[in-house]
């Protein structure tokens, strides 16, 4: 397996990462004045009326653009800082060392691979990432690597402080929805977490590549650690949102899940990766998942006849076999269960 971290700089791009020209972010229209909402969560040291107060805030995020980033959220920058680093860390360890965990097989709860499953064309993606089950943790830590040394620690406690951000988040928009504020505390978000740790070396011309496919999550919940460097772009109307990196944040998006269940009064928004020439990005994406035979639908307190369902009931194990076979295409998968 062929990983752009085991190469030295490349001088140009070879040919199996050069999209044609129609898929290349160049002719995309940038929306350099529009930036995505920071919400401060003040440490949650705040009173029922600055709850309600963020509670807004997130729901008009969540209603405009389907991101926002969040800043004071309790997670100390220690805990992100090793994380980023330990991940650095590990892809540039040596390839012989790195070896054992290439696989293409998805059901393993960890490996290393390059480019994406989603996009079955031959063209790559100037991307190499890891892809691991990372809660319940004592169910998983020994298919964690022992190299970094810390990796497990260190993996560990971001595992525990990003789930407990995402319960609080989950909360909020629950209460925000009208919804118990447990409503999404059951089956809905307790599958076993994911974490795709994406690394993007430095690319000799970052025109003619992309580090990932626009795309929206299939899960409920994203909250995604994206260090110094920029690289993650999201749409907005007629075009797409550089999101600028703001220190100790966390990125929020919402996934498929949670539109579905908001009868898409949430939306769960496109997004993508581009590469720089200058220096390579690490970026950490948790991804809170239902249970697989969790049945999803619109949330019976959100819909009536003046708003009635727009989608069926469904296990978000079937949700995943569309997803897959839409090549996770936004109106593609949405089309499988959309009521008419």
């Amino acid at each position: 397996m062929e990983l752009l971290s085991n190469q030295p700089m490349y001088q140009t791009v070879p040919e199996k990462y050069i999209f044609p020209p129609e898929k290349r972010v160049v002719k995309d229209i940038i929306l350099h004045s529009v930036n995505l909402p920071v919400i401060d969560l003040r440490g949650g040291r705040v009173d029922a009326e600055g709850w309600d107060e963020i509670i807004g805030e997130i729901m008009k995020a969540g209603k405009e653009f389907g991101f926002f980033q969040v800043i004071n959220h309790g997670i100390p920058e220690k805990t992100i800082n090793d994380m980023l680093k330990v991940c650095d860390e590990f892809f540039k360890m040596p390839a012989e060392e790195k070896a054992q965990y290439y696989s293409d097989d998805l059901s393993k709860p960890f490996l290393l691979n390059s480019s994406t499953t989603y996009d079955k064309s031959e063209t790559r993606y100037w991307r190499d990432y890891l892809r691991l089950v990372c809660y319940p943790i004592e169910e998983v830590i020994d298919a964690w690597p022992e190299k970094p040394e810390n990796f497990r620690a260190v993996l560990s406690e971001y595992t525990l402080q990003v789930r407990e951000l995402s319960s609080k988040l989950l909360k909020l928009i629950a209460e925000g929805l009208g919804l118990d504020k447990n409503y999404f505390g059951g089956d809905l978000s307790k599958g076993k977490t994911q974490m795709n740790i994406n690394h993007y070396p430095p690319c000799p011309d970052p025109s003619l590549t992309m580090g990932l496919l626009p795309h929206c999550d299939r899960h409920l919940i994203t909250l995604l650690a994206q260090g110094t460097v920029s690289g993650l772009q999201a749409r907005y109307k007629e075009g797409w949102i550089n999101v600028e990196p703001i220190p100790n944040a966390f990125v929020i998006n919402f996934g498929h899940q949670l539109e579905i269940i908001t009868n898409g009064m949430l939306k769960s928004v496109e997004h993508r990766a581009v590469t720089n020439s200058a220096v390579a990005r690490t970026s950490i994406a948790t991804l809170i998942m239902p249970k697989t035979d969790c049945l999803i639908a619109p949330a019976k307190e959100l819909v009536n006849e003046n708003n009635p369902p727009k989608y069926k009931e469904f296990t978000f194990s079937d949700f995943l076999k569309a997803y897959d076979a839409a090549s996770a295409s936004r109106e593609d998968v949405l089309e499988f269960f959309k009521l008419n």
